[in-house]
């Protein structure tokens, strides 16, 4: 069996989007840009959505959407993927989606219970994210040690992991990134969403000085920013600082953070030059060209991860990123081109 070089663990989740939901943000007290888990108030929701509005269903989840964007720019058996489903119709969607990315994935499934779902709520060039985990949680760090699993993760030098898991997945996440730094492999976390940073500080804490490489867009730098005593939250270059100087266990290389601002320049700093931010330019597209932004975070870390595994440079990575973000704007939802454009 060839050895997949890239590993990544998270929350797999069907999204089900719909567009022009201004309504929708009024009614469940949603904002624009942002992204949060269901409250009991929004149990509604996903009903509703399904009823009232014309739906697409999109395979989701914030790592499951980076390693399909991975898969898509390496070869076949390069990425693979884990986290918990049910046995279910919404489970089947995510196995097909991915297989038509070339990811493969080691799902625990958990008989009776229900996939999740992300409703995702476009309105202009904006996505709502409320997130029903429902299987996702029920994830068992017991499943890494699996004999489907145990040897993927000693085989692979890569792994990625979104910030979501640790709102229930710590212990799997520390299993993970210690066994990474201790055989000098490289761990890559994201951020995922401001709420991560700010009520899930403690458990970031925990596993950032394992991780060789960090994620995040401008307002997840602001969340982490403010919660950590940054002077100005705003200044994603100072924040970015003080994430890469943070300790790291495996000293081998430097930590690498990567700081995304949508249509502005991405900001990368890295801890052995940490008073040298570098900036790199995104190629703006039309309003016309924008479909959805839902996913383009995940895009661009899966065509830097996918920069990574082939051994490309820093620079080349980011660019990678670019590529696939601006790609996947341009489709619904969190999807890439076919035929496949060569990206690296």
């Amino acid at each position: 069996m060839a050895s997949h070089s890239l590993f990544c663990i998270g929350n797999p989740l069907l999204d089900i989007q719909v567009v022009n939901g201004e309504e929708l943000l009024k009614k469940y007290d949603l904002k624009a840009n942002d992204a949060i888990l269901a409250e009991p108030k929004h149990a509604p929701l996903y009903d509703e959505i399904v009823r009232e509005y014309k739906v697409t269903y999109v395979a989701g989840g914030a790592s499951q959407n980076a390693a399909r964007g991975a898969a898509y720019c390496l070869p076949p058996r390069s990425v693979v993927f884990t986290g918990c489903v049910g046995n279910d119709h919404f489970a089947e969607q995510l196995r097909a989606a991915n297989k038509r990315e070339g990811l493969d994935e080691v799902y625990q499934v958990k008989e009776g219970e229900k996939t999740g779902a992300c409703a995702v709520i476009i309105t202009g060039h904006h996505r709502s994210l409320v997130t029903d985990l429902r299987a996702a949680e029920k994830f068992d760090q017991s499943h890494l040690s699996s004999p489907a699993v145990a040897p993927l993760v000693d085989a692979a030098k890569f792994f990625y992991m979104e910030g979501f898991f640790l709102t229930h997945g710590l212990a799997s996440a520390l299993e993970l990134s210690q066994k990474a730094a201790s055989a000098g492999k490289t761990f890559a976390i994201n951020l995922s969403a401001p709420f991560i940073p700010q009520f899930f500080k403690a458990q970031l804490q925990q596993v950032l000085p394992f991780c060789d490489l960090v994620f995040g867009n401008e307002s997840e730098a602001a969340s982490w920013g403010s919660a950590n005593g940054v002077a100005d939250p705003k200044d994603v270059p100072a924040v970015a600082k003080a994430i890469a100087t943070l300790p790291k266990t495996n000293a081998s290389r430097p930590r690498v953070v990567v700081i995304t601002q949508g249509a502005d320049s991405t900001v990368v700093v890295t801890s052995n030059e940490p008073d040298s931010p570098k900036v790199f330019p995104v190629v703006p597209l039309k309003d016309e060209e924008i479909v959805d932004t839902n996913g383009a975070g995940d895009a661009f870390a899966g065509g830097y991860l996918g920069g990574l595994v082939a051994g490309k440079s820093l620079d080349q990575c980011v660019e990678a990123g670019h590529a696939l973000a601006r790609m996947c704007v341009k489709n619904i939802g969190p999807q890439f081109q076919w035929p496949k454009v060569q990206i690296l």
